[in-house]
Order: C-alpha cells, then structure tokens, then sequence
C-alpha cells in the first residue's frame, strides 16, 4: 500500500506527531501531505520532506494538549507555495524516494532529529565499587559527558 501510494501520487511532507495527542498515549500520529496524480511509468514522489515533532516532545490530551504554538516551526517549514525553497533542519529533512522504498516495506517511521540520551555517554561505576563503598560514594564518581 504505502509502495503503490508514493507511486501514484506525489507523497511530499510527513509531519510526525508525538504518541497521545488524539487518543491515548501509544497511539502513534501521522499527518500525510500528497497530491493526487494521474498514472505514470515512474513513481510521482520524488523525496518526501519529514518533520519530527516526536523527538524530545512531550504532550498529553489533558494536562499538556498539543497547541497551535507548537505547530509554528513545521507551518515556517512547510512552504507549500514552493517546495524548493525548503532547508533542512534538526528536525526537518528530505528522504529520496530510493531511500524510503529501501526500507522494510517501505516504513515512513523515520526520526529525523536525536535524542538527548542517544549523544550522552554515561559510565558507571564499576559492580566492585558497590560492593566495597557506599552508593553516594560511587554515585559522585560517575562521568556523565555528553557529545
């Protein structure tokens, strides 16, 4: 399915939203952006522009709903007018179509930006230090550095 519709139509901007914004949390949320076109030999979509509002964003239905403001960066990247004017950014890039059809099953579920934790090195003490010192003893000799 998601093959034929990168092929028949012109599949331009995903945008990623986080977990529980509509339902519940663990129900994922995308908004597609395509157009239509008529049949063609070759696949209408040439790369597809996501935006991941996911990474590093927390929202709820009740206490931390998702609002207008946090759409504004996505509504400056959008530029639906002319997509050629559109620049990359942390949370914002393009993905070819070779790239997503190379996917298993050609999977949309792309994070654009890191997480925090994914650039934080963090060494432990070693399991002899816990058996010898106190926990507040090792717990002060931890090197957490980040990348």
């Amino acid at each position: 399915m998601r093959r034929k519709l990168l092929a028949e139509c012109d599949v331009h901007t995903l945008l990623r939203l986080p977990t529980g914004v509509f339902y519940a949390q663990g129900v994922k949320a995308n908004v597609l952006f395509f157009d239509k076109k008529p049949g063609a030999e070759t696949p209408w979509t040439k790369q597809v522009w996501i935006y991941d509002l996911r990474t590093n964003k927390h929202f709820t239905l009740k206490t931390n709903p998702l609002g207008r403001p946090d759409l504004d960066d996505f509504v400056a990247c959008f530029k639906p007018q002319n997509r050629a004017e559109r620049v990359a950014t942390e949370r914002w890039r393009p993905y070819s179509y070779d790239e997503i059809v190379a996917r298993d099953k050609a999977r949309l579920d792309i994070f654009c930006s890191r997480t925090r934790i994914s650039r934080t090195l963090i060494h432990f003490p070693s399991p002899t230090c816990w058996r010898r010192k106190s926990p507040r003893t090792c717990g002060r000799r931890w090197n957490i550095s980040t990348r």
